[in-house]
């Protein structure tokens, strides 16, 4: 050590009196980390900068504390390299609050994954494991759409990530995932892009929810409806049809086809009932019902 200013003596409590002179190395690296702080160092001794590399101190006290260094050349007044000169920052604080965070999301009650810039998975929660039943080494650093995506929805898929990667996020994006036992599951996604501390997109994060069980009742309900005894027809808030049951087909003679996404009451409904069927479905909208009408 040649250089300590006044920011590193705080930080990690030794004075310039104690460090001048000493190896940086050997003697204030963690011995886990030694050859790979020396790499840096011998590479900068070469010309070769190293941006953001992370490594642990341990201070005065005893304490670690988390170090993000830029390391360079040294060089004179003629070029000749004379040593390495690190600029580094406290991340501690930083890594602490990221590893909260990691934890409550591998911890969270629904699945959660996270892709990088390129797509390959970075972020597999337990719940994500329970539901899907790939474990983290089968999974992390694979593509998720070339791997775990339906072949009719990969195109859907990768749009919606690259959507997050431009800061565009996707809310209740429903697509089907295989299982690692081949069973198929029906996932609701909401999808944002995941940034650094400087706000660059560094990846998307995918917060899932399992609607198997959902979608199963409601095709079971559409099957009730659609084989009931009785005429049976739907509108969406606009009044156009979107439920018309084979009983309805049978007694009006109108097919599916030719009903479906139409006004009812402008296209169905004779003109002197227009008005009054209009007024029902207003009401129903509302959340009145009409009864025997």
């Amino acid at each position: 050590v040649n250089v300590w200013n006044q920011c590193a003596s705080r930080l990690v409590g030794y004075s310039t009196a104690e460090v001048m002179g000493h190896s940086l190395v050997i003697e204030f690296i963690t011995k886990d980390y030694q050859a790979s702080v020396q790499s840096v160092l011998d590479r900068a001794l070469e010309g070769m900068e190293t941006a953001n590399f992370e490594f642990p101190l341990i201070t005065k006290d005893g304490a670690r504390i988390e170090i993000l260094l830029n390391a360079t050349t040294r060089r004179n007044e003629h070029g000749k390299v004379i040593g390495v000169v690190g600029i580094g920052q406290d991340i501690t604080a930083r890594l602490t609050q990221e590893r909260e965070y990691s934890k409550l999301i591998d911890n969270a009650n629904a699945p959660i994954f996270g892709v990088d810039t390129q797509g390959r998975v970075n972020v597999w929660n337990k719940c994500a494991r329970k539901l899907v039943g790939y474990a983290l080494d089968e999974v992390m650093g694979q593509n998720l759409v070339s791997e775990f995506i339906t072949k009719e929805y990969k195109d859907a898929v990768s749009a919606v990530l690259d959507k997050a990667l431009k800061g565009q996020e996707t809310a209740n994006f429903e697509f089907p995932l295989i299982t690692k036992h081949g069973v198929k599951i029906e996932v609701l996604l909401n999808a944002t892009a995941r940034r650094d501390e400087q706000g660059n997109v560094i990846g998307v994060v995918g917060i899932g929810q399992d609607i198997t069980g959902r979608i199963a009742q409601e095709r079971e309900y559409s099957k009730l409806i659609d084989t009931a005894n009785a005429p049976i027809f739907g509108v969406d808030t606009q009044g156009r049809v979107n439920v018309w049951n084979q009983c309805a087909r049978r007694l009006v003679g109108y097919n599916t086809s030719e009903v479906m996404g139409c006004s009812l009451v402008q296209e169905f409904i004779t003109e002197d009932y227009q008005e009054s069927v209009q007024a029902v479905l207003d009401r129903a909208l509302e959340g009145v019902e009409t009864a025997n009408f």
